[in-house]
């Protein structure tokens, strides 16, 4: 079993989506003197009766209401008992073990002055497997405190927890996996649940989701090329050069490996100078997207390098400082604007579909042929791509004040990922129908060509659906998406990206 070990480095995306598939967590030395180095900072505080917000006083309105040393631990007991809130369908595992992740290697960056049994006891539930049981909606991104609240409850043994198939109380699934309740000592509890690991973990998901996605939008695509015989120079490496756009180099490279073979890159094969706008520019709508996906990639490596934690321990300095790390507004925007460059691709592909539809009856000869299931699928995606232009308005503008007043901002952080999550799904579904009603074109087409590797390889997935689907519109369309882009995660039913390489 792959083994990620939390050390001097932050976590990064890949070990965090290991992580989440199951591999074993282990906290090297270098993370453990970090963890312990910034205790100690806590402990000086203790000892010396500064005010320390969610310390030594209560958090939120009652901030400045002091504790005395005998509440201190009573006050980390309530703040896990109280803040633990949310409504809607439990969180999938994948998201939970990821929220789990994500306070871990917090944690291990030093600055939320954790005791070392936080750690530890993180680690030992993802080994584990115990998975707390978390509403799925609770957040408004200024830290995901009530889901976070429900995931601490189960390291102190209360609340719930799914644990081999089983859901149990907390404390009993900590005990048949011979878990230690955890023992808060002073800010443990704001330290656990004062953490965007909902968030952060999510967007990471998505993250890897969205990336193949863009590759398969490049796939569906190129397939409607070879059915409309469109003008493959759109995909002149120059044109890239030209341009300096990363993802829209990587967008025309990989189309043109997905061609190679056919008979569309022969000269003259083209049957017109110049296609319509939703063949043309696929490279930069593409590309596009790519870009907004490593933005969306940075800032979840940012906030997984990141000592987010109010208040913060500055070892450096040897004192704990308030502040607003727990905001993640790059991340919020950055699936904002992950969103807008979906619905884009979505778009483009539905506005290629139009061009398919008419090649279709353009070039029947007879009546239409019972099996043609991107033709029945056509009106389906026009409605896909209605709710992809609405999952594009932004999530971050919407959440009114709380707390008195005191917390009268918030990043809805969750919402936009959740939504990003959405969207993305939506694209998977469209790109489908787009593959089946290129199928359809090629199928009736007056003559075969010679198709590329890549697109000769999705046509076959679309027969291999068709074959093992029941012969029905949306049953050929559900084998079809198990098989491209693939399952949403393996095992699972939630992203996190592709478990082996695609056939394109």
């Amino acid at each position: 079993m792959t083994t990620v070990r939390i050390g001097a480095a932050p976590m990064s995306v890949d070990d965090l989506l290991a992580v989440v598939d199951g591999a074993r967590v282990e906290l090297d030395g270098p993370a453990r003197d970090r963890i312990v180095a910034a205790r100690a900072i806590v402990d000086e505080a203790l000892a010396a009766g500064s005010a320390v917000y969610g310390l030594t006083t209560q958090v939120g309105h009652l901030r400045n209401t002091r504790l005395n040393a005998e509440d201190v631990h009573r006050e980390q007991e309530f703040l896990v008992r109280s803040h633990a809130g949310g409504i809607g369908p439990p969180l999938p595992v994948p998201v939970v073990r990821a929220a789990l992740a994500v306070r871990l290697a917090g944690v291990a960056r030093g600055g939320s002055g954790a005791s070392p049994a936080v750690a530890d006891t993180l680690v030992a539930m993802l080994n584990a497997r115990i998975h707390p049981l978390v509403p799925g909606t609770g957040s408004v991104g200024a830290a995901d405190i009530g889901q976070m609240a429900g995931m601490a409850q189960v390291a102190v043994g209360l609340g719930r927890a799914e644990y081999r198939g089983q859901v149990l109380a907390g404390g009993e699934a900590l005990r048949r996996a011979g878990i230690a309740p955890l023992v808060l000592a002073g800010k443990d509890g704001l330290a656990l649940i004062s953490a965007n690991g909902v968030s952060v973990g999510q967007a990471a998901l998505v993250v890897a989701r969205a990336a193949r996605a863009a590759e398969a939008a490049d796939v569906a695509a190129a397939v409607s090329m070879e059915a409309m015989r469109a003008n493959p120079s759109v995909l002149h490496p120059a044109v890239g050069r030209a341009k300096g756009v990363p993802g829209q180099v990587a967008a025309a490279d990989h189309l043109r490996e997905l061609l190679a073979g056919s008979a569309l890159l022969t000269p003259g094969s083209a049957v017109s100078v110049q296609d319509a706008l939703s063949f043309r520019v696929v490279p930069q709508v593409h590309g596009a997207l790519r870009e907004y996906v490593a933005a969306a990639r940075a800032a979840v490596e940012t906030e997984l390098a990141a000592a987010a934690d109010n208040p913060l321990v500055s070892v450096e300095d040897r004192t704990l400082v308030s502040n607003g790390n727990f905001h993640p507004m790059v991340l919020a925007i950055a699936a904002d604007a992950l969103r807008i460059a979906v619905a884009q691709v979505g778009q483009l592909g539905e506005r290629r579909m139009a061009h398919l539809w008419e090649a279709f009856f353009r070039q029947l000869a007879g009546p239409p042929p019972a099996a043609a299931y991107g033709l029945a699928l056509r009106y389906p995606a026009a409605a896909v791509v209605a709710e992809l232009k609405q999952l594009a308005a932004p999530a971050t503008l919407d959440v009114p004040p709380l707390d008195l007043g005191v917390e009268d901002h918030a990043t809805g952080a969750p919402l936009s990922v959740r939504k990003a999550d959405a969207a993305v799904g939506l694209l998977e579904d469209l790109l489908a129908v787009e593959l089946l009603l290129a199928s359809d074109v090629l199928a009736t087409a007056s003559a075969a060509v010679a198709l590329g590797a890549g697109t000769a390889a999705a046509l076959d997935l679309v027969r291999e659906a068709v074959t093992a689907a029941e012969p029905y519109p949306d049953a050929v369309h559900r084998a079809l998406r198990a098989r491209f882009p693939g399952p949403a995660h393996p095992g699972a039913g939630h992203p996190t990206g592709l478990d082996a390489a695609p056939p394109w």
